[in-house]
């Protein structure tokens, strides 16, 4: 298998994973409750992602979920921040 597929399936499973998590935990990332933390989505999912990544420096060892973890974070994060396909077409050279 080349590596553009390989590409294709990992980005393909992060937006199912990301799909079924945000139905299942109903959306909490970019609209949270605010029960404790009452700042903005953004911020919030920055403060999961040092968590997260203080958690993997910490660790003896990398693990998958991990790494999944983090992409999932930056999505929500870029989703957050209001970035558009065009956003990413102007990262080509």
């Amino acid at each position: 298998m080349q590596t553009v597929e390989k590409i294709g399936i990992i980005c393909d499973s992060m937006k199912e994973l990301l799909e079924y998590k945000n139905t299942k935990y109903g959306d909490s990332a970019l609209n949270p409750k605010k029960i404790f933390y009452k700042g903005d989505s953004e911020s919030s999912i920055r403060i999961r992602l040092d968590d997260k990544l203080s958690r993997i420096c910490n660790s003896q060892e990398l693990k998958f979920n991990d790494v999944a973890d983090v992409i999932g974070y930056c999505v929500l994060l870029l989703v957050s921040m209001g970035v558009s396909k065009e956003d990413f077409q102007k990262l080509y050279d």
